[in-house]
């Protein structure tokens, strides 16, 4: 293979980009918009995988010469029915649900850091601070609650926050019975 073949073979080739990427796109969207909003989702991870996989069966319909459109597209449908299959049967078993998804994790609560459950989902304080000052929140004296979602996103509850008693159902160990107090860590 000459140095040349590196940036330009034929305009065959690039013809078939062109119409492949245009008529697999076309699929795509049509698919997602048949599958519903639920597919494309950050909810957990395996909404996360399947992001990355439609992505990247995109990506090699597009450049692979050894995969038809017509594989490409029976490829998409297998990666969001599969993913409809999940949610699915999380939706109408908890089991199920319990298995193949997270739950929230309490992270910090009333100015103490929750040592054991920081330590388990491998989150330092600074990020725990970071996360309170993305929220635009400057002391953590103003902060209930930090929770790590399931979709690994991190939920601050002020104090002054309507939202606290509500979340009391949905996060395991919610208020804590074990804290730390946060004159361990440098916020």
């Amino acid at each position: 293979m000459s140095m040349s073949s590196w940036f330009f073979q034929s305009w065959q080739d690039l013809g078939r980009v062109v119409v492949v990427g245009i008529l697999a796109y076309i699929a795509l969207i049509f698919l997602l918009r048949v599958s519903g909003k639920r597919t494309l989702t950050k909810m957990n991870a395996f909404d996360l995988v399947i992001t990355f996989a439609l992505g990247s069966t995109l990506a090699t319909i597009l450049l692979s010469k050894d995969v038809t459109l017509v594989e490409g597209i029976v490829a998409f449908i297998v990666l969001i029915s599969l993913q409809y299959i999940l949610s699915f049967c999380s939706i109408r078993s908890q089991k199920f649900r319990s298995v193949i998804k997270s739950r929230p994790t309490l992270l910090f609560y009333h100015g103490q850091a929750i040592e054991l459950a920081m330590k388990e989902q491998r989150i330092s304080p600074d990020e725990i601070s970071a996360a309170v000052r993305a929220q635009g929140i400057a002391h953590l004296q103003e902060v209930e609650a930090v929770i790590l979602e399931t979709d690994g996103s991190f939920s601050v509850i002020s104090k002054t926050g309507k939202l606290a008693d509500s979340i009391n159902p949905n996060v395991p160990n919610y208020p804590p019975k074990q804290m730390f107090p946060l004159s361990e860590y440098i916020f």
